[in-house]
């Protein structure tokens, strides 16, 4: 009976002295392989795009959510009409018409977008009210514009006047190529996190420039342009969208970090995926960002050229992203 109580009561010692190391080592050492530094509020988008993502850091920094930010952040490059690939100022399709393309989502997996919306100078505001005020997810051409003008969005014209000289110039030969990188600049997406931890992500682009009128990419489409998962992370693309709905790019990034990949890894899979189905027709660029809850990013394409912005309390840094083709 001694023997049986001493074991006993040295088995529970034991317990009680090993349990008790762990719970200091994860106290005490951050570093412990059991823990992860969870990095908030950051904010992270496609190119280089200070503006966007220090207006989005004010929005996180003054305890703003996610959603507030990432839509005010890509406002920006809305409105600036030098940025000739999204909002006011972009290209225009065959026909000389500026047509804008919108998608945003929440931390709850709600999600709204535009398609095609003209005379709209922030589409993804408009976006933002369909997810909001509607019981769709996508509003289209016209019913989208008469949506906007309901919820008091002004008529405005897109077209300046460099990209309407631009697009005459293009007429004398009509040739349509994409340009790699071109005015290293696209479709801009972006991800935040705020205080609270929560996800959201948005994406705005006037398209590819001289497209067929009614072409629709990849960036107003939930799950190829973006998608958030607030227990996982969010992605976003930028480039050629057919390219990235094909493989529903955004979403497959998602799934996997959910699957343990990091965002790094997850971003560098996506872009495999999609090369894997063009073989050795790569003569155009993808280029994907993501984030997972943790706070972490990452980011990867297939040409060299891109670039991708982070905002968070260890600074404002513009990262080149590695490239599946090196320079």
């Amino acid at each position: 009976m001694k023997r049986r109580k001493f074991l006993k009561n040295s088995s529970l010692s034991t317990a009680g002295i090993f349990s008790a190391s762990i719970l200091s080592a994860c106290e005490t050492d951050k570093k412990h392989p059991l823990v992860n530094e969870i990095l908030k509020p950051i904010v992270i988008a496609t190119w280089d795009v200070p503006n966007a993502t220090n207006k989005a850091w004010q929005v996180l920094s003054e305890t703003g959510t996610a959603l507030d930010a990432v839509e005010q952040g890509v406002m920006i490059e809305e409105a600036d009409i030098n940025n000739q690939s999204v909002g006011k100022g972009g290209r225009p399709d065959r026909e000389g018409n500026v047509t804008l393309d919108a998608c945003i989502m929440d931390k709850d997996s709600n999600c709204g977008a535009v398609v095609c919306l003209q005379n709209i100078v922030h589409p993804i505001s408009v976006a933002r009210k369909v997810m909001e005020d509607t019981p769709h997810v996508m509003l289209a051409g016209k019913g989208a514009e008469l949506f906007a003008y309901e919820k008091g969005f002004k008529k405005e014209n897109l077209l300046s006047e460099k990209s309407k000289a631009e697009w005459i110039e293009w007429k004398k030969t009509s040739k349509y190529k994409p340009i790699i990188n071109i005015e290293n600049h696209d479709t801009i997406g972006m991800l935040a996190i705020d205080r609270k931890g929560d996800i959201a992500g948005a994406c705005t682009t006037s398209g590819m420039a001289y497209k067929i009128a009614g072409r629709v990419g990849d960036s107003p489409i939930i799950g190829a342009g973006l998608f958030i998962d607030n227990e996982v992370g969010g992605a976003t693309a930028t480039g050629v969208g057919e390219e990235v709905v094909r493989t529903v790019g955004s979403f497959l990034i998602v799934e996997l970090m959910r699957q343990g990949k990091t965002p790094q890894q997850a971003c560098e899979e996506g872009v495999k995926r999609i090369i894997s189905k063009n073989k050795e027709k790569l003569d155009f660029q993808i280029g994907f960002i993501a984030i997972n809850k943790n706070g972490e990013t990452g980011g990867y394409c297939i040409q060299p050229g891109f670039t991708y912005r982070v905002y968070s309390e260890k600074g404002h840094v513009n990262n080149k992203a590695s490239s599946y083709i090196s320079t």
